[in-house]
């Protein structure tokens, strides 16, 4: 472990995002003694996400907590397998196994937010009718600025898969959205379940770390305990 007395904190935002969706809860953690970086990747590739990811590792002291929402589940899921990486912390997200994408899991539990989307150039964008599903629980204006700053990814990216599973070896919390309307609940649960996640539900939208930062912040803080005290061990 490096000097730094507390773990690095690395944010991985979903698809339709940036790291900027983590700005509530950012400034909180630097302020509590954390370095605190926010990955900001193409949503072109699951490789080249995952690669930007590890990036973002080398420019922040060891250990370090990922933490994935939504599409970025299954970016931690892969780049968590790094050494540098002691915990996993998954917020309304995906969590892929070897052999299974970000569809499979979702086609298994459909939600209403798919129905709002439109594919062009390459690229699969959010209707303005759709923020709804996606961060309802927002006042107007917050929704109309995530609308206005989506970023779309592209159109195969929920097909491709590689290998790695980090919550297979690593310790994980899990915030389960229980009004999602992007991931569905039912799915996260399955998820949060299977890679035996410490578990927090809370009655957000997808966005969970604009609607409910306090929680997230919370949540964060018992993983950081958790893996300074096992580093120390």
């Amino acid at each position: 472990m490096s000097t730094q007395s507390k773990p690095s904190i690395d944010f991985c935002h979903g698809i339709w995002a940036d790291g900027s969706c983590f700005s509530k809860v950012i400034p909180t953690l630097q302020a509590e003694g954390h370095e605190v970086m926010a990955a900001q990747y193409g949503l072109d590739t699951l490789a080249g996400d995952v690669a930007a990811v590890k990036r973002t590792l080398g420019r922040v002291s060891s250990p370090a907590i990922l933490v994935g929402h939504s599409y970025g589940g299954a970016v931690i899921t892969v780049a968590g397998t790094d050494d540098r990486v002691a915990g996993l912390v998954y917020i309304a997200a995906v969590a892929p196994d070897a052999g299974e994408t970000v569809q499979s899991q979702l086609s298994k539990f459909p939600t209403e937010i798919f129905s709002h989307i439109e594919a062009a150039d390459g690229r699969v964008w959010m209707l303005p009718e759709g923020v709804k599903y996606f961060a309802g629980d927002l006042s107007e204006q917050e929704q109309k600025v995530v609308w206005a700053t989506h970023y779309a990814p592209a159109a195969g990216l929920f097909e491709q898969k590689l290998d790695g599973t980090a919550w297979r070896s690593k310790p994980s919390w899990y915030i389960l959205a229980t009004n999602d309307g992007a991931v569905h609940p039912e799915l996260q649960r399955f998820l949060a379940k299977r890679m035996g996640a410490t578990t927090h539900e809370v009655a957000s939208s997808h966005v969970p770390m604009l609607s409910n930062p306090g929680l997230v912040l919370d949540v964060i803080r018992t993983a950081a305990n958790a893996v300074k005290g096992s580093t120390a061990a």
